[in-house]
């Protein structure tokens, strides 16, 4: 490695084929993701928009406006050069309703490429909300609903059932579509959203299973919701309203004053204007498709594209795992240790006489892969610190619930299954089930890390295990001296969780 290479060298990141970018020209705001690299769980490295309102005018005059074009042009020169700075290896470009829609698109669009040099991508309304779906698909673990992506200009929804892509639709439903088209009349909108939607044959398919909410203003409500319910967790990816909440939620958002709504400030003063359409959209979706909840997706179009670029077999690997794996990588003492933790603990929990289901025994996995990512932090504050980068993490693949279940883990496993530390609100999240699971996981975390000290290739050599009401933790005899008062501590607080006897056995 020569010098400047050196003096660019970032342990803390993962390139592989180096950094992607994409610019996602929307017909309200123009955005900028230049990702560390294209991967099962793409990790954004920059994140930038412009609400240049493109679309603004566009179903009056048929036209996008100089100024919004002026605005858009300057925004995307100067992402093109972040693009640079970053040393980006690929830039993709995509545009949607309101370049499709208006007379003049075509010129903006080849004023793009002169900037960019690269092809705009100008998305139909079936390839938007087939992206749209891709998205949903690469973020929510097993997805089973329709999922509807609102924008500036159009509303497009889609059923989506696991790996499977059903019908999509296509609505000229988008906040500013609405706002315009009903001249700011809050009636007159409910109405054209009703009757636009009466004949939708997606949502119909939707009864009783979520619905999958992306976009920026459905976003805005859902953290408007959020604050008002004093949620503990500042995470919009995979958060749930019940149906019937949210419904009589878009219904008081819808004709209230923006600024009159309690917790308004939660959300951007230029994003208000069109939370009433946004709510009237959401509230009638609700009312046809009946489904079971309303669940956010942060992730859409973009990385709808860049799961498509995936190949097979990527495209295949479970987002939260792969996740974990990568901080695993850049964060704990051996990679290779904590990969261990996974059949070990499993044996352990076995032993302990819980069942896990197949979701359970994939959230240990992942709560064993981020066991060690707190090493570094100061030994009081190593339980705190890792439930906080766990609970706020940049994860997906899982929701709220779950996501408790391994910031609690973790906090166990370095402060013990006592709670008398543990102020933090996140453990509200989990439930009954998924709590106690996770005392014990951080108890036999304690149990492991007092053998192996971190290293990897100790745990495969031992093995835990019940007979006769007896915990019995088995080493081999080259390891007898890691046996002790401590050890026998620890087994006995995980074994307590069972109403078991702990030995330690030399074989």
């Amino acid at each position: 490695m020569n010098p400047s290479e050196a003096e660019d060298y970032a342990p803390g990141r993962l390139n592989g084929s180096g950094p992607v970018a994409i610019i996602d020209i929307g017909s309200n705001s123009v955005r900028l993701v230049i990702y560390e690299r294209n991967s099962r769980s793409p990790m954004p490295l920059f994140n930038e928009k412009e609400l240049a309102g493109l679309g603004r005018g566009v179903g009056s005059t048929g036209r996008l406006s100089d100024e919004a074009i002026a605005t858009s042009l300057a925004s995307i020169r100067r992402f093109m050069a972040l693009c640079r700075q970053a040393r980006v290896t690929a830039v993709h470009v995509l545009a949607t309703a309101a370049a499709r829609e208006a007379t003049n698109g075509a010129d903006f669009l080849a004023a793009v490429e002169a900037l960019t040099g690269v092809e705009t991508r100008l998305l139909s309304g079936p390839e938007e909300a087939r992206l749209s779906a891709l998205g949903v698909m690469s973020g929510i673990h097993l997805p089973n609903g329709i999922a509807g992506d609102l924008g500036g200009g159009s509303l497009e929804v889609v059923d989506v059932k696991g790996q499977k892509i059903g019908i999509g639709e296509t609505f000229p439903l988008g906040g500013l579509r609405l706002e315009e088209t009903a001249e700011k009349s809050v009636k007159k909108a409910e109405k054209i959203a009703a009757d636009v939607l009466a004949a939708s044959a997606v949502l119909r398919r939707g009864a009783g299973r979520p619905f999958y909410a992306i976009g920026g203003t459905w976003r805005s409500l859902a953290r408007l919701h959020m604050r008002q319910k004093a949620y503990p967790l500042h995470i919009m990816h995979e958060y749930a309203i019940p149906a019937d909440e949210a419904l009589e939620f878009c219904r008081m958002v819808a004709r209230r004053d923006a600024d009159s709504l309690d917790s308004i400030e939660a959300v951007s003063r230029n994003r208000r204007t069109l939370l009433p359409y946004g709510a009237i959209v959401l509230g009638e979706l609700i009312r046809i498709a009946r489904p079971s909840a309303i669940v956010v997706s942060a992730l859409g179009v973009r990385e709808g594209l860049l799961y498509d670029l995936l190949d097979r077999e990527t495209r295949r690997q479970d987002p939260l795992i792969a996740a974990a794996e990568e901080l695993a990588t850049l964060r704990s003492r051996s990679p290779r240790h904590v990969r261990e933790l996974g059949p070990w603990t499993g044996q352990a929990i076995a032993a302990l006489g819980l069942e896990e289901t197949p979701e359970e025994q994939r959230l240990r996995i992942a709560a064993c892969l981020l066991a060690d990512i707190g090493w570094r932090g100061h030994p009081d504050y190593r339980g705190e610190q890792s439930l906080n980068l766990i609970a706020h993490g940049a994860f997906i693949g899982i929701d709220h619930p779950s996501r408790a279940y391994l910031a609690l883990s973790n906090y166990y496993r370095h402060e013990g299954i006592g709670e008398e530390n543990l102020s933090s609100r996140i453990r509200e999240l989990a439930t009954t089930r998924l709590m106690e699971r996770a005392r014990a996981l951080g108890a036999a975390l304690r149990v492991a890390y007092l053998i192996t000290g971190a290293m990897p290739g100790v745990l495969p050599r031992t093995r835990i295990e019940t007979r006769e009401r007896a915990m019995r933790l088995v080493l081999p005899a080259d390891l007898a001296d890691l046996g002790g008062t401590r050890l026998m501590r620890r087994l006995g607080a995980f074994a307590k969780l069972g109403g078991l006897e702990p030995v330690v056995v030399i074989e």
